[in-house]
């Protein structure tokens, strides 16, 4: 066989070898494939059947808890019902116990009431037959002795004042407390009228009673209301001579007369409004600062601090001046030696200041302003004091 047959078998028989490798390698490929194909779905079929466990005993646990759910809500409706019967029972409780003790406390205030209603009637009674006994109205009569018995000691109403305390008390009450005090007074004062059964001699006598009980009330009614129309011109009077006190007493303040018998007390006047001082001068004084009063006052002032400042001046002590060297400054050839004693030493002592001297044109200048800013306030002063009037 020749080179060139060989090589055309072997061509021949190399297409052929790679055919079969190509598919036995195929064979192998989709082996694989279908052995991981098939062990992918045996865990996805142990993953599906453990999540549907899984998610059954989610679902028996979701029902238990609902099941629970709703009987824990039965059971709380329940003390929510039983809590409320108890709760409404309590306040019933509390009400009927505050109820009961108003009711008491009414019944102990209309008993007391009616206790003191019962003996202010006796001692109206007791004061009736007194006066009848006696002579005619205000007729002075020796002060007698009170008694244990009697209605102003035991209610410890004797002090003069005790009216005053009542009316003061009677402000402080309500409405309801003064109708609920007045029907008490009224069911004590006014009795019921009991007319069955009572022949006619009776009622003449009840009729009798009542005209003669008619009569009183009519005379306490007159008597009081005079006592009033006294009093009222009493206070009048005594009003009167209060606000005539009170002119009296501005007049010697040097205020005006109406000034203390208003509402309100007269504002305080100060001297200046750079001063927190009360201005005491009367009208005469001020007029004065208008009429010179003022330099006058100055000058005198000024006088007075110049010849102080003067005698300091004149009085102040002598310092001579220390040696030196033996020498005193200023001491002349021949001059007598000035004794140890005199000397005065002058380390610790300090010199007069010397004070700049105004001239007198800028003091003029100064006293002017000062004379003009006081004519000023002055007329503020008399300017506020006619808005008052």
């Amino acid at each position: 066989m020749s080179d060139s047959e060989y090589s055309e078998e072997e061509e021949e028989v190399a297409p052929a070898v790679e055919e079969h490798g190509d598919v036995q390698g195929a064979d192998i490929l989709k082996a694989r494939q279908d052995a991981k194909r098939a062990e992918l779905d045996a865990q996805l079929q142990e993953y599906i059947a453990e999540w549907r466990k899984q998610r059954s005993k989610e679902e028996e646990e979701l029902k238990r808890l609902k099941e629970k759910q709703a009987k824990r809500k039965v059971l709380r409706e329940e003390e929510d019902k039983r809590l409320a019967i108890q709760k409404r029972e309590e306040e019933d409780r509390l009400r009927r116990e505050v109820e009961q003790k108003r009711q008491d406390e009414k019944n102990e205030k209309i008993r007391r009431l009616e206790e003191i209603e019962k003996k202010k009637q006796m001692a109206l009674q007791a004061g009736r037959k007194d006066q009848k006994a006696a002579n005619p109205n205000f007729t002075v009569v020796a002060k007698k002795e009170p008694q244990a018995t009697d209605f102003k000691t035991t209610s410890g109403s004797s002090d003069k004042f005790s009216n005053v305390e009542t009316a003061r008390m009677d402000l402080l009450k309500s409405k309801e407390q003064l109708e609920e005090e007045k029907r008490i007074s009224l069911s004590i004062r006014i009795k019921p009228l009991v007319i069955d059964g009572l022949d006619l001699v009776s009622l003449k006598a009840k009729a009798q009673d009542l005209w003669e009980n008619i009569v009183r009330l009519e005379t306490e009614k007159y008597d009081l209301e005079e006592r009033q129309k006294r009093q009222d011109y009493d206070l009048k009077e005594l009003k009167e001579r209060q606000r005539q006190q009170n002119r009296q007493k501005a007049l010697k303040l040097g205020l005006d007369p109406e000034a203390l018998t208003g509402k309100y007390p007269p504002k305080v006047r100060l001297a200046s409004k750079h001063e927190r001082s009360q201005d005491r001068r009367t009208f005469t004084d001020k007029k004065q600062l208008y009429e010179g009063g003022l330099e006058a006052a100055v000058l005198q002032e000024s006088e007075k601090t110049w010849q102080d400042r003067m005698g300091e001046f004149v009085n102040r002590p002598r310092a001579r001046l220390p040696k030196w060297f033996g020498e005193r400054p200023g001491r002349k050839p021949g001059d007598p030696e000035t004794p140890e004693a005199e000397e005065v030493k002058i380390d610790d002592e300090i010199p007069d200041p010397i004070l700049p001297q105004d001239e007198p044109e800028e003091e003029e200048e100064e006293e002017e302003e000062a004379e003009e800013e006081e004519e000023e306030e002055e007329e503020e002063e008399e300017e506020e004091e006619e808005e008052e009037e």
